[in-house]
């Protein structure tokens, strides 16, 4: 277990039926660029258990946050999903990850795309000082099938519009564009169609993609991955890794947990 440092979880709170995040202590030495993941999971007789989690918390923040999806059968989170305060977490030592703004040239405007838990690393992002610094606005876009599955994203947002230090740091630069695809709700749509059509950028008042301005993070679905990958591509954006900075990154740690 060397690899991996033990934490104690702090808080659950279970949001929908199929989401939940969680807090855990976290060990001095653990280092971590905003937007990063890491191995997380449980020791299952005798052996780790782990899948590649991103960091909801934000570098600077004592304690640890994930956020993450209720697999009935998926061999960890039919587990983590059972977890209580004070219960044994397994962390792995080492932060990695492309969604870092280093990763990307420099711009105006940032836009983070997410689907579902790909939320995640951008709750990491809004929360750094440094980006607010880099960018004119920042665009936090986050597609769910219904309305309930915006709520940990309604309450991150929320509460940093009124932190005492983060308010009055976004208030003229953050975004938030949620967006869901099986109910009523004021923005409707696949954030692939949203963005295809010039919806998403007409319901913010703001100018369609612009490649010499806009930079772009990727997180979610396979398939919402796949098709914006192809669009930007097909409009000339080049993906940045951690050797070539371009104009979008994505993260390709996905896997079924």
């Amino acid at each position: 277990m060397s690899a991996f440092q033990k934490e104690t979880v702090l808080s659950v709170r279970h949001w929908t039926e199929s989401l939940f995040s969680f807090t855990a202590t976290r060990d001095p030495g653990f280092r971590f660029q905003n937007g990063q993941f890491a191995m997380i999971g449980l020791e299952v007789e005798g052996k780790p258990l782990m899948r590649a989690y991103s960091m909801a918390s934000a570098n600077h923040e004592e304690a640890l946050e994930f956020f993450s999806i209720k697999v009935q059968d998926g061999p960890l989170t039919s587990r983590l999903q059972k977890i209580r305060e004070g219960d044994i977490i397994l962390v792995g030592r080492k932060a990695t990850g492309t969604l870092i703004t280093g990763n990307l040239i420099p711009g105006k405007r940032l836009l983070l795309l997410s689907t579902g838990t790909g939320l995640a690393p951008f709750a990491s992002l809004i929360k750094d000082p440094d980006v607010y610094e880099n960018y004119e606005t920042i665009v936090l876009a986050h597609g769910c099938r219904q309305v309930s599955e915006l709520a940990y994203g309604e309450h991150l947002v929320e509460g940093l519009r009124n932190h005492e230090f983060f308010g009055p740091l976004i208030r003229d630069k953050l975004v938030y564009y949620p967006t869901v695809t099986r109910e009523p709700f004021r923005n409707r749509g696949r954030i692939t169609d949203l963005i295809a059509s010039n919806q998403l950028f007409d319901d913010i008042g703001q100018g369609g993609l612009d490649i010499e301005t806009d930079r772009i993070m990727l997180c979610g679905s396979p398939g919402m991955l796949e098709e914006l990958h192809a669009m930007f591509a097909a409009r000339g954006f080049v993906e940045g890794n951690h050797s070539q900075p371009g104009h979008f990154v994505i993260e390709k740690a996905f896997v079924q947990r």
